[in-house]
């Protein structure tokens, strides 16, 4: 194990999972052996609002906070939220994106347009994007409420650990009338690959 911190910056909206999908990671990381930090930030995440969790990993990590332009995995599971997030990626940082829009307030509203091309834009601003469809991957599932593993097992493929950790994570924190399906939606998402 180097000295070298990986940040990993999950960015959505309340009610995606990404709070509990921030859980997981960081249970996988403890599991693998490596000292993580994380703090989240969810004011108004119960009505919508803008869900950020930074998680950092490494053989001794000193704070949470990502600072700007330092993030080596952007981790997005809405579109507008990915893209608002780009400048605290670093230059050799990837972009993983759930392909789904959730409008905000302003939008819905009729107030404000939703904003054209994200997932394009994404992607000529950062060369090393994925873009998934975490929706139609998790009704493949057999749960369309099982987007965020999905999602998590698109992410293990980017990182060097053991997929069994992944499961352990997922059997602990997800309940258990749910974990069959979860699984087998982290198993979908290992298929996609970066």
């Amino acid at each position: 194990m180097n000295d070298k911190v990986t940040n990993i910056l999950l960015v959505g909206v309340g009610g995606q999972g990404t709070l509990l999908a921030s859980e997981i990671l960081t249970e996988v990381l403890m599991l693998a052996g490596y000292d993580v930090k994380k703090a989240e930030v969810h004011g108004m995440a119960q009505r919508g609002g803008s869900v950020v969790s930074h998680v950092r990993f490494g053989r001794k990590v000193h704070s949470a906070i990502i600072p700007e332009g330092e993030a080596d995995i952007l981790f997005g599971f809405e579109l507008l939220e990915t893209y608002r997030y780009l400048p605290l990626l670093g230059a050799n940082g990837k972009v993983l994106a759930n392909d789904l829009k959730i409008m905000p307030l302003p939008v819905a509203t009729g107030k404000e347009r939703y904003p054209a091309g994200l997932a394009e834009k994404i992607s000529a601003q950062v060369p090393q994007s994925r873009i998934v469809n975490g929706l139609q991957l998790a009704i493949q599932a057999g749960n369309d409420r099982t987007v965020n593993t999905v999602l998590l097992g698109t992410l293990a493929t980017l990182l060097d650990i053991d997929l069994d950790l992944w499961r352990q994570a997922i059997k602990k924190l997800v309940p258990e009338k749910f974990c069959v399906v979860n699984l087998k939606a982290f198993e979908t998402g290992l298929t996609v690959g970066f």
